[in-house]
């Protein structure tokens, strides 16, 4: 039984303010799929992830994300389509005055778990899968740079998403450290999860090599190897 796309774009326009940042977009990512987005700064990387997350609107054309049509979506819609995906942060982006389960508790009652669901329970259970169940009662700044990622990620299975969206998830960490979150990342993939990730990494892009997507000159493309990716560029930024 064939499933359908976690994201589909078909000839989609994508504008940030006034300006035209890509155009005729046309790709899909299906279920247990992992692929890199790449591009120098100002090709079109982050506009692309605002429109999948309804930041940014969509101009024309159509796409589909983790069953919602964005070319459809209604103002009330965007609080459930983003639960449905999970955004991973290069700089983290925890709650640094709570602990790691109160960040996690946090999330949970702004996007209306209720008692009945046992929010304690997913709380240990994300923490599980990604390593720090004994980490509830620390503060971020008590935490390395890899375990706070790894508390982030926990915050984007919270919700039990189709769709991981990692914005640059390995920028601020070190070479050892960026392995074993990209292995965490690899870990929810096989898993069945639909994992984008905006990367400037060329060891990363080595070393796991996926599926790549090219933004440049306007054109959202794909890279059929690394000798397709211009690396001086993309280091640069």
């Amino acid at each position: 039984m064939a499933t359908h796309p976690t994201v589909s774009f078909s000839h989609a326009d994508i504008l940030h303010g006034d300006h035209l940042v890509l155009k005729d977009v046309t790709f899909d990512v299906h279920p247990g799929e992992f692929v890199y987005l790449i591009g120098k700064v100002g090709s079109g990387k982050t506009s692309l992830v605002k429109t999948l997350n309804a930041e940014l609107p969509l101009y024309s054309g159509q796409v589909h994300v983790a069953g919602f049509a964005l070319h459809l979506l209604k103002k009330r819609q965007k609080p459930y389509l983003r639960r449905r995906m999970g955004i991973v942060f290069q700089d983290f982006q925890l709650l640094t005055d709570r602990t790691v389960y109160d960040n996690l508790s946090f999330v949970l009652q702004a996007t209306g778990w209720k008692k009945k669901n046992n929010p304690e329970q997913r709380i240990k259970d994300v923490l599980q899968l990604v390593g720090m169940s004994n980490k509830g009662y620390k503060m971020p700044h008590q935490m390395s740079g890899g375990e706070q990622q790894r508390i982030a990620i926990a915050r984007a299975l919270l919700n039990a998403p189709n769709l991981i969206l990692a914005d640059e998830p390995t920028g601020n960490l070190d070479p050892e450290t960026s392995s074993e979150i990209m292995d965490l990342l690899i870990d929810i993939k096989n898993a069945g999860k639909t994992v984008l990730m905006v990367t400037h990494n060329y060891n990363l892009l080595k070393k796991y090599p996926f599926r790549t997507l090219k933004c440049e000159n306007e054109r959202v493309t794909e890279a059929e190897g690394l000798q397709e990716i211009d690396f001086t560029s993309l280091m640069e930024n």
